[in-house]
């Protein structure tokens, strides 16, 4: 049998797409077919791909052409996989004339004619509008906003609002933006869409005004503090038609989003237990919001969506049992170990802002574990440990900036596909958080040591 291995993005899938497919496939008797990652194409300059890889997947499979579709995630993997699946043909656009004759060594290569008068990249640009978004509340957290929504592509961030006129007006300066809103009122016929980034207990009311005024809404996380008001929004903004996303860097992040795939396909075997930790020791500094009671401030509050991301991904939402032994100081709590029981494993989560943690993450399996070290919540590395140490594994993975382009990407990605949800943060996986946030706040199961 001979076989055949092409690569690309098939973004925006095409007749081009379509014609190179189908001259791969007449080359062999078995078309291996490699669709690059989200974050694989990234040194393009830009995080511009229209449909994640799933989407992609998904509509190269439809083709008919591929007897096996792979991902394609690292540079240098071309030779492995040819090596791996006994290649016999390499098959590329014509436009790469040259760039893999190296890969002769390993098989034929054969550059296949494009389809002129039409690409991805063409199809982009003519079908592409700018989400204009505005920035509500212009602190620590949204500082870093502008930049990183500069590295991708459909996205033209307006101006921003703050409850103090001077932050935003410095803001705007700062980052060379075009516009200072007095009011969210004035910002919502300028934009599509908002980014809040206000403090934990305003959420709420700016989420759902913007919802009523029919904005697509990206929120930092935790979105809100209690299940109800998670469930009420997200049926709002279905309602209203638009799309409603918390901002969990993490969760987007390619190096955790490949873990999670990993496990689930169940390289470690099943899962039974979970041990995520995170902590931040800001004690020099008691004026901040982090330590204000009324201001919601606290461990749980401010860190653990993070710890709980791994934990309700991988376990799920329908826990049995759930419990919280936390030290407190002047009405928050400086420490917090979380103890959730499900039917077949255990999970603790531990964060803390006047303590100090490991920060790493350990997914204990069956047949292994994974390990991914501190910060694990910036994802860039993690291992796969056996009882036979000559079956570890090692994935070394690129986290740029600050982290916050690849929700971003994924923000708009699903605007411009008109999806109203994202299969990485799942809307009852932030249900479930805000759930967990109700019941610590309800001292539901609380322990104080």
């Amino acid at each position: 049998m001979k076989k055949v291995i092409t690569y690309g993005t098939y973004d925006l899938l095409h007749q081009g797409h379509l014609n190179l497919l189908r001259r791969a496939k007449e080359l062999g008797d078995y078309l291996i077919v490699g669709v690059t990652s989200d974050s694989f194409d990234k040194n393009r300059g830009k995080l511009n791909v229209r449909n994640n890889v799933l989407e992609r997947v998904e509509a190269v499979k439809a083709t008919g052409y591929a007897d096996e579709v792979i991902i394609e995630d690292y540079v240098g993997q071309k030779i492995d996989d040819i090596q791996k699946y006994d290649v016999d043909i390499f098959a590329i656009g014509s436009d790469w004339e040259g760039k893999f004759d190296y890969l002769n060594e390993y098989c034929n290569v054969v550059y296949l004619p494009r389809t002129q008068g039409i690409s991805s990249t063409q199809l982009r640009a003519e079908s592409t509008i700018d989400v204009r978004v505005g920035i509500i509340g212009c602190g620590r957290v949204a500082q870093r906003f502008p930049s990183e929504a500069a590295v991708v592509n459909g996205i033209n961030v307006i101006g921003a609002y703050d409850i103090n006129p001077h932050i935003s007006e410095e803001f705007i300066k700062e980052e060379k933006l075009e516009k200072t809103f007095s009011s969210v009122e004035e910002m919502y016929p300028c934009v599509d869409a908002v980014y809040i980034a206000t403090p934990h207990l305003s959420h709420y009311e700016l989420i759902k005004d913007a919802l009523e005024n029919k904005k697509h809404v990206l929120v930092e996380t935790p979105m809100v503090l209690d299940g109800e008001k998670a469930i009420e929004l997200f049926e709002l903004a279905e309602k209203q038609g638009v799309l409603l996303m918390e901002a969990n860097k993490t969760a987007h992040c390619p190096a955790f989003n490949h873990l999670m795939v990993m496990i689930k396909s169940g390289v470690i075997g099943e899962v039974v237990d979970i041990d995520a930790s995170l902590s931040k020791l800001w004690d020099d500094n008691m004026s901040l919001r982090e330590f204000d009671s009324s201001q919601a401030g606290g461990s749980m509050y401010e860190l653990a969506s993070y710890p709980l991301l791994p934990i309700i991904k991988l376990m799920g939402i329908n826990y049995d049992s759930i419990r919280f032994f936390s030290r407190m100081y002047n009405g928050i709590d400086m420490y917090t170990k979380c103890i959730l029981q499900y039917p077949k494993g255990v999970c603790a989560l531990k964060v803390g802002l006047g303590a100090k943690t490991e920060g790493n993450l350990i997914i204990s399996g069956t047949k292994g574990y994974a390990y991914v070290p501190a910060p694990w919540w910036k994802t860039d590395y993690f291992e796969l440990r056996y009882e036979d140490q000559n079956q570890n594994k090692k994935f070394f993975y690129q986290w740029d900036g600050f982290g916050l382009r690849y929700e971003i990407q994924e923000f708009i990605s699903c605007i411009v596909n008109h999806r109203f949800s994202s299969a990485r943060l799942k809307r009852e996986e932030s249900i479930a958080m805000a759930e967990i946030m109700g019941k610590f706040r309800e001292r539901d199961n609380f322990i104080e040591i």
